[in-house]
């Protein structure tokens, strides 16, 4: 079932907002995971190479820091949303200048792009 965005501009920043603050605590609880993966590893001495464990261990590793980074990037793309809403741009297409559909903006409230732009890779 489809969501409706929000309709005005306090209703998109507050929405905005919300998700800013559900990525931070994101951030911050993987932050802890991965330090907590990271003195378990200093704590064994493991051989990634050689051990059965070290694989997993590496492998935890790896996927913590690529979620953190997915999280950073999308608090990154909600400050810039925020941005937008605040300079009264939010809606419209950062490339093309044309307005980005509802449904757009109801399923990623943080797009930058309209959906023929954000299919077109950047040169």
């Amino acid at each position: 079932m489809p969501v409706d965005p929000p309709t005005n501009q306090s209703e998109v920043r507050s929405a905005l907002l919300a998700d800013r603050e559900r990525t931070t605590a994101r951030i911050a609880t993987r932050s802890r995971d991965l330090d907590h993966v990271v003195a378990a590893a200093t704590l064994v001495a493991t051989d990634d190479e050689h051990d059965p464990e070290g694989s997993t261990i590496a492998f935890d590793r790896a996927q913590l820091i690529a979620v953190l980074g997915q999280a950073r990037q999308h608090a990154a793309e909600v400050d810039d949303a925020i941005a937008r809403v605040d300079a009264g741009t939010y809606g419209t297409c950062v490339r093309c200048g044309e307005p980005i559909s509802a449904e757009r903006l109801a399923a990623r409230p943080a797009a930058s792009t309209c959906i023929t732009c954000a299919s077109v890779p950047r040169r």
